[in-house]
């Protein structure tokens, strides 16, 4: 009799562990959709999946010719010499957004940078990394979820306590030092809930950063950030902005990009 379970009981580990695996690196016919639940919920694809339907450059109303590509369900920028927007440049939503849940899965290259950012302002200068003074070239100012490879980029140890590692806020408010981070190579989550003035970070299911847009505690971190000099009004405090997936150089992937709109708090 043993014997005889041993095929049956084989049979659906394999087939669970099938299942699981397929789940996990993201089956053609699961990604970039949305299921019942999440329609009634309000949920809609800010990527499609396929096209660059609803997003542009944000240096014009056309979406980059080089250094994105869209490819079996993956969006993907590609790595350019670890410059900040020399490649394709930074992308961002046609629209714009102020009461809203993000969720997306990103899976990044050894080494690599790039960022989720909300509340995007393109008429902004972009902040020098050196000096903290307005220049012609960088990334689009933003309140920015980091995505690094906080072992092997050097961002990780500058800015303050931790500031710029993945899941923080970035220049503004670390992460915690033991968050959740799935090994390079492997789909981590992101979550982001904006509603009001308050904030929060969410990384493979577990808050990372929470704040109140304007407050004295968030307007302390500012002052002691890059984003020191914008003012009227400050830093983050934009009453909406567009949503941006940041081109860093390096290559790093994007898929099941949804967002849900939510009432006024």
């Amino acid at each position: 009799m043993k014997i005889k379970l041993l095929f049956p009981v084989a049979f659906a580990c394999a087939t669970l562990f099938g299942v699981s695996l397929r789940a996990q690196d993201g089956s053609a016919s699961a990604l970039n959709t949305l299921t019942d639940a999440e329609k009634s919920a309000g949920w809609q694809l800010l990527w499609d999946g396929k096209t660059a339907e609803g997003w542009r450059s944000v240096k014009s109303e056309a979406f980059p010719k080089s250094g994105w590509t869209m490819h079996d369900g993956l969006l993907t920028v590609h790595e350019n010499g670890g410059e900040e927007s020399a490649g394709g440049g930074d992308i961002i939503t046609r629209k714009r957004y102020a009461n809203f849940e993000l969720t997306a899965d990103f899976k990044i290259t050894p080494g690599a940078n790039s960022g989720i950012k909300i509340f995007v302002q393109p008429n902004l200068s972009p902040i020098d990394k050196k000096t903290g003074k307005p220049t012609g070239k960088g990334s689009a100012i933003g309140m920015e979820f980091q995505i690094l490879d906080d072992a092997k980029h050097p961002d990780a140890k500058l800015g303050r306590d931790g500031d710029r590692t993945i899941g923080s806020l970035y220049d503004v408010i670390p992460a915690p030092k033991d968050k959740k981070v799935l090994p390079i190579g492997e789909w981590n989550h992101a979550r982001i809930l904006s509603q009001g003035q308050h904030v929060t970070f969410w990384l493979n299911g577990e808050k990372t950063v929470e704040f109140e847009r304007g407050s004295a505690e968030f307007r302390a971190a500012v002052a002691k950030s890059k984003f020191k000099h914008i003012t009227d009004p400050g830093f983050g405090e934009w009453a909406d902005g567009h949503i941006l997936l940041q081109d860093h150089g390096d290559e790093v992937s994007f898929r099941n990009v949804k967002i849900r709109e939510l009432p006024v708090k």
